[in-house]
């Protein structure tokens, strides 16, 4: 099977989709005939040296996939062959015609659910379910903070605060990314090419502030934000898209008791596979009710994973980037 492969650190230009080895099968493994990858802002630091994770020289990217189950271990009972599912791989592997990964990362699909949307749904909106429920308990009637809300994570986190009944503020850049977010249940806009969050979000709440804030951007994002929350707010830390990794400072964080709490879905993944199988299993409950509407901005075929990863780092688009195997 054919596979992209990562041999050196680097960026995106230095993958390759070459030749590979099948994996054997476990006993509680399933093999996937992989037709959709998503990709994720984590894969391009993965390639670059720069995530969590390091893998060992080649590996393949790729934190999730769709497809169609061909084998199972014999200590498999969930699966079944020919079904239609996505998966989750903590450690890459997604950008390849074929995966092999524990069975207990793997969930079924609805049965009209194509396998593109597929492989945009779980990172995303596992993400964004995750830091909501599990770690910022956001409320009826709170109010939350978007950052990049026009993004994959980020319109996933506008649509589920909604669905939790929270007032959901969208904070991204420009009028087209804006229009996405309200079109996906956004109650208020900020535009931060041209407004000030701090004064645009005291503004929209009386001068109360967001109770949550959900953040993939960092960097200047985040340090606004933070001089624009409520009493007990939330800061959940999801990545650093903008490129500065903030530092917080602790008087602030003192005088409001405000909490700063980290989100990492991938570990959380590793660590307890059927936990967040069955929270998947309930997004797509959501997904087959129409409360969920992911947004594909753009597809390449595996080939050009590296200019998928490119289009993915201009933040010019709107959604999320897949690759079509």
């Amino acid at each position: 099977m054919r596979a992209v492969l990562c041999r050196e650190w680097g960026g995106p230009e230095s993958l390759r989709l070459e030749e590979s080895d099948r994996m054997p099968l476990k006993a509680n493994e399933a093999r996937i005939r992989v037709h959709a990858s998503g990709v994720n802002f984590a894969d391009t630091l993965m390639i670059a040296g720069k995530y969590q994770v390091r893998p060992e020289f080649p590996f393949t990217p790729g934190l999730e996939a769709a497809g169609e189950v061909t084998e199972i271990g014999p200590a498999v009972r969930h699966l079944e062959v020919g079904q239609r599912v996505l998966a989750v791989l903590r450690f890459g592997g997604g950008y390849a015609e074929e995966i092999v990964l524990n069975a207990d990362a793997v969930v079924p699909i609805p049965d009209r659910m194509d396998f593109v949307t597929a492989a945009a749904f779980p990172v995303a909106y596992g993400t964004a379910h995750f830091a909501l429920t599990h770690r910022g308990h956001l409320q009826p009637g709170e109010t939350l903070l978007v950052l990049g809300a026009a993004g994959g994570v980020g319109l996933s986190a506008v649509e589920i605060g909604k669905h939790l009944g929270a007032r959901v503020v969208a904070a991204a850049g420009g009028p087209d990314k804006l229009a996405v977010a309200d079109a996906h249940g956004a109650d208020e806009l900020i535009d931060y090419t041209s407004e000030s969050i701090r004064d645009r979000v005291r503004e929209l709440t009386g001068g109360l502030g967001a109770d949550v804030v959900f953040d993939p951007v960092g960097g200047d994002a985040f340090d606004q934000a933070l001089r624009a929350v409520n009493w007990e707010a939330r800061m959940l830390v999801i990545g650093f898209a903008a490129g500065r990794i903030q530092s917080v400072p602790a008087n602030l964080i003192l005088v409001k008791n405000i909490s700063v709490i980290g989100v990492v879905w991938g570990a959380q993944a590793a660590r307890d596979p059927v936990l967040v199988s069955r929270n998947l299993a309930e997004l797509l409950r959501w997904w087959e009710s129409g409360r969920l509407k992911p947004v594909v901005a753009k597809t390449f075929p595996l080939a050009e994973a590296g200019r998928a990863m490119q289009a993915l780092l201009s933040r010019r688009h709107a959604g999320k980037i897949v690759l079509e195997a």
